[in-house]
């Protein structure tokens, strides 16, 4: 049987990026079209930031550069997959964190994977990295693509004496149950650390139910018990579910509900072609503009709002499909 493709199974290159760069709301990156220069360098955003993180000390032209900036490539790919600590020199940061020379390569480090900081203030963040500029970091990469020029280490996992990400990779398949915590959270999903590696929880597979934010679920160093749905070990990457481990309340929709039944829940999004509406958790039902009410209105919300508690009717049932289909009129 032919199955659809998962939010979690599609292209993460740019959101995955990205995300390893974001803070907690409070401290999230300038937007794309602000600038902020610093130490002589110009950030036209935060994905500059990853651009520019991994161009070589060198002038750029030449055969014998290139040559020179690919085994640069070499030695950081291997000390990736070793695992081991690199001692790089700041040189530089913006508010999204700090910028490191490894040998001639310049590293990234977001402020989310320093040891200690927790800034209380925007003044207080901006002195708190300024401060590291001129020292020498203990940091492990934790990941990197010569070909996009992008180098992410973190200072976090070079002092947890973590294994090397291919080792970790090794050890990981789907359906294995696994412990880490959260490193980052971002619009799209939370990030875990299994031990040398990160994996991605994409937020369809943070609950069984809707969730706007992941922050509605997790908070930023929670331990956690993970479900592995996929690993990726030539991009490392591994997709994750915290759901997967909690039964699916779909399995027993056909069981306690029927067509024609009464039912009571809230409505928990009204969109233009109408309300979803919960009935238990994890299990949401549409109400179709047309099934709202009798007569006209301009949108649906003329007629429910959300957190509303109401009474529908189950006029459809398809459990395989996660669809259930309600009425309000007649009530």
């Amino acid at each position: 049987m032919n199955q659809k493709m998962q939010p979690w199974e599609g292209p993460l290159d740019e959101s995955y990026w990205q995300a390893l760069l974001e803070e907690q709301s409070r401290d999230a990156l300038p937007e794309a079209n602000d600038r902020e220069t610093w130490e002589g360098f110009n950030l036209l955003s935060e994905e500059a930031a990853y651009e520019g993180a991994a161009t070589p000390h060198t002038e750029t032209g030449s055969d014998g550069v290139w040559e020179q900036q690919q085994s640069r490539w070499t030695d950081i790919r291997d000390s990736f997959e070793s695992g081991e600590v690199l001692e790089s020199e700041v040189v530089g940061h913006n508010r999204g964190g700090l910028l490191v020379d490894c040998d001639g390569l310049q590293g990234f480090v977001p402020a989310s994977q320093l040891v200690g900081f927790a800034p209380t203030s925007e003044e207080d963040r901006s002195n708190q990295l300024q401060e590291f500029v001129g020292q020498r970091l203990g940091l492990k990469i934790i990941e990197l693509d010569g070909d996009r020029n992008r180098l992410i280490l973190s200072q976090r996992a070079a002092e947890s004496g973590r294994g090397s990400p291919s080792a970790i990779l090794g050890q990981l398949c789907a359906g294995t149950v696994c412990e880490g915590w959260v490193t980052n959270l971002c619009s799209f999903g939370a990030f875990v650390d299994l031990g040398g590696i990160e994996g991605l929880i994409h937020i369809s597979e943070l609950s069984w139910g809707r969730v706007k934010s992941p922050h509605e679920v997790l908070s930023t160093g929670d331990e956690v018990k993970v479900y592995v749905l996929n690993v990726d070990r030539e991009r490392y990457r591994v997709g994750l579910s915290l759901k997967r481990l909690q039964p699916d309340p779909w399995g027993s929709v056909e069981e306690n509900y029927h067509v024609g039944q009464l039912v009571t829940g809230m409505v928990t999004n009204v969109v233009d072609f109408g309300a979803f509406v919960r009935i238990e958790e994890g299990v949401e039902g549409l109400v179709h503009v047309s099934e709202l009410a009798e007569g006209s209105f301009l949108h649906p919300r003329n007629v429910v709002q959300e957190g509303e508690s109401v009474t529908v009717r189950i006029i459809n049932i398809d459990s395989n499909n996660h669809r259930l289909g309600l009425s309000l009129r007649g009530q």
